[in-house]
């Protein structure tokens, strides 16, 4: 028996073979090709406005750019090819005629029944003898016959008589199916005969050292350079070192802009002459005088300064039109119009970095300032302006007019707290906003997400007391009331309570997922929805004069004001577990959101006063700052509250003992009739007098517990 290999000269494997290597690379790829090309922003709720300013269109273009960058072309035509080759495959598997295996059959060579009798088969072999014979036959030209295909096929014919009237061929032909006994057997493989064939072995060899040789290392290599060529906030590492050298531990909101003008990505935005172009006319609209600033862009003295200190370069270009764009200031040229839009996504990429940076130095002002610069960026308000820029149509004439002299701005939440009329004869009138203007601001900051904290306190889950270096959370009770929201609902104390999960959910309690909580029992313990909830995301801040979608994020974190560090690092929140508008995306639910943020207790037991910070990345004025102390206790008085609280067995005859008795508990241990133990107490002291050591052989009546009363 031997085994022979064969290649697929039919074609009808090797197309199986290249559909399935093919399917398994272009379905991951086009997996990838779709995500890249959906649009995350899709799944969000939007603000409700009908505003548009003036660049709204060159916004919007620079936002879908945006969304088209990260749709590699090379990806999308690879997972074409790929595709268009599987279909070409399949056509090739349907059709390929794929061959059949012909089975040895006597009776089909001489052409006879299977049920023909042995008389009947030497009769049909005679004849076939004098036909096929090769002493009586001769090749025929015409059907291109040799002889070698006649002996073959008098061969044949001789088997099958043997087959058929040999007892041992008989026997090879039934347990074998073939009269020459056991054959060996082939196998197909899946190639095209050309790629091994004779004198194409050097271009096979060649093709897999450039496949593996050259496009596996380029394509790992490059995958690798480019993780560590940017940090896990997606700037570049010169970009961040740059930055962590601009690190000073009072720096402020301009400061942080100005460090981050130091970004390795703007020199590649501005190259060449694009460095300096139209650099003198951005820095003479900033220079100029302003309503509410000394300076139209809302920039200070001491940031001006910086700005003329630095050489005319990308880094100065690109800090000028940070501040055109924070200022909003009219350029009124295309090209400076759109870098002027282009800068600030980057800038907000480059403020992430940074603020990463000061959560390694762990001070609070830098932190602060890195978080408000956000805010800053995203609604494109300069430092120390208005929270009431950020409403559509407010300018700052408007702002004027509002605030008057004072040198207190007004929040976006106490403009809506004014009654409507009050609002309307500071804000509407000539040259002021019309009521169309005023009607979609007010609409727009009735949609705005203010989180108003109602609570916050400090918890061990299924504790009661906190004792040093126990995980302690931080829990923030809070409601989303927009600004000028009518008929807020009081706060139900209920929504308060932070009630521990049952204790056989291990899950809930390790944080491993959340149910939503539809209600409580008798007994005051939570009931959680059988299913998973799903998460709650606000809707995408709005700013209009960002080219990138931005969606909220809540900051959590404590810090020491004495200090001026911070004590514990923040928590991030971009997801809540209740919903905060209805349906209609409008009217806000006031449902109690739960914030929790776990860490260590101090080592030490005492009274600890933290400031905790609620900061909104996305909008100015929408922060929060309160005073909140963490009692922690020591662990022994823990342990004697506990050793207190231990329930104790109720007696037998006691209402308690009954009532237990009555629900089918186990009836309480008997008490020992006080003469039974003075009589014990008799004994023991004779056996003691005795000096005898029997008690102390045998103690099988020490254990009184288990005794039972004598009637």
């Amino acid at each position: 028996m031997s085994t022979e290999y064969a290649y697929d000269e039919e074609g009808h494997l090797w197309p199986f073979f290249v559909f399935t290597l093919t399917l398994i690379i272009t379905v991951p790829l086009t997996f990838m090709v779709v995500n890249r090309s959906r649009d995350p922003a899709a799944a969000f709720k939007r603000i409700q406005t009908s505003y548009r300013h003036d660049h709204a269109d060159l916004v919007n273009s620079l936002r879908s750019k945006d969304k088209r960058k990260n749709r590699k072309i090379w990806l999308i035509l690879m997972a074409v090819g790929g595709w268009a080759v599987l279909g070409w495959m399949v056509y090739l598997i349907q059709t390929t005629e794929a061959p059949t295996a012909k089975i040895w059959s006597p009776y089909d060579i001489l052409g006879i029944a299977e049920s023909a009798t042995e008389k009947q088969i030497k009769s049909k072999y005679k004849k076939l003898s004098l036909k096929f014979h090769p002493d009586k036959v001769k090749p025929d030209p015409a059907k291109n016959e040799t002889l070698d295909d006649l002996n073959a096929r008098w061969v044949e014919i001789s088997k099958a008589y043997q087959a058929l009237t040999d007892e041992d061929v008989r026997n090879n032909y039934i347990q074998y199916g073939n009269p020459d006994g056991k054959q060996g057997f082939s196998i197909n493989i899946g190639l095209p005969k050309v790629i091994v064939s004779d004198g194409n072995g050097k271009y096979v060899v060649l093709l897999y050292s450039a496949l593996l040789g050259v496009l596996l290392p380029y394509l790992v290599g490059s995958w690798w350079y480019g993780t560590l060529r940017r940090s896990k906030e997606g700037v570049l590492m010169e970009s961040a070192n740059r930055l962590f050298r601009e690190y000073k531990d009072n720096i402020d909101e301009g400061g942080v802009i100005t460090a981050v003008s130091t970004g390795k990505e703007f020199e590649e935005l501005f190259k060449g002459d694009k460095a300096d172009a139209g650099l003198a006319k951005i820095e003479s609209r900033l220079f100029a005088e302003g309503e509410l600033s000394p300076f139209a862009a809302g920039l200070s003295v001491k940031a001006k300064e910086k700005l003329e200190d630095l050489e005319n370069g990308p880094r100065r270009k690109a800090l000028a039109l940070l501040w055109a764009y924070l200022g909003r200031i009219e350029l009124d040229d295309p090209a400076l119009e759109k870098a002027k839009f282009e800068v600030a996504p980057i800038a907000e990429a480059l403020n992430k970095s940074f603020t990463a940076i000061s959560l390694a130095y762990m001070n609070t002002a830098p932190l602060l300032a890195s978080y408000y610069t956000s805010q800053l960026l995203i609604q494109a308000l300069p430092p120390k302006a208005s929270p009431l820029l950020q409403l559509p149509y407010f300018t700052p004439k408007i702002v004027k007019a509002i605030e008057g002299d004072s040198r207190v701005h007004t929040t976006v939440q106490s403009f809506m707290d004014r009654p409507d009329a009050k609002r309307r004869s500071l804000a509407v009138g000539k040259g002021l906003l019309t009521n169309e203007q005023y009607q979609e601001a007010v609409s727009v900051a009735q949609q705005l997400p203010y989180l108003r904290v109602a609570k916050a306190f400090f918890k061990v889950t299924g504790e009661k007391y906190i004792i040093p270096t126990s995980l302690v959370n931080l829990v923030v009770k809070g409601r989303f009331v927009p600004p000028g929201s009518e008929g807020v609902p009081p706060v139900n104390e209920l929504d308060l309570e932070d009630i521990d999960p049952p204790e056989d959910d291990l899950d809930a309690i390790l944080g491993r997922k959340a149910k939503k909580q539809v209600g409580k029992d008798e007994k005051g313990k939570p009931i959680l929805a059988s299913g998973e909830s799903e998460p709650i995301f606000p809707p995408l801040a709005a700013a209009p004069y960002l080219a990138r979608d931005h969606s909220p994020r809540w900051h959590v974190f404590l810090t020491d004001s004495k200090q001026g560090r911070v004590a514990v690092p923040p928590f991030t929140f971009t997801q809540f577990d209740q919903p905060i508008f209805e349906a209609d995306g409008k009217t806000p639910t006031f449902a109690m959101q739960t914030l929790k943020a776990q860490f260590q207790a101090p080592p030490q037991a005492g009274h600890y006063t933290f400031v905790m910070h609620v900061v909104c990345d996305s909008y100015v004025g929408f922060d929060t700052k309160m005073e909140v102390t963490l009692i922690v206790d020591e662990a022994s008085k823990a342990e004697e509250i506990s050793t207190e609280e231990e329930p104790s067995e109720p007696e037998e005859d006691s209402i308690a003992g009954i009532m237990n008795a009555a629900k089918g508990g186990a009836p309480p241990q008997p008490k020992k009739r006080k003469e039974k133990v003075e009589e014990e107490e008799e004994e023991e002291d004779s056996d003691e007098e005795s000096g005898t050591d029997e008690s102390e052989d045998d103690t099988s009546d020490t254990n009184t517990d288990t005794e039972v009363e004598d009637n």
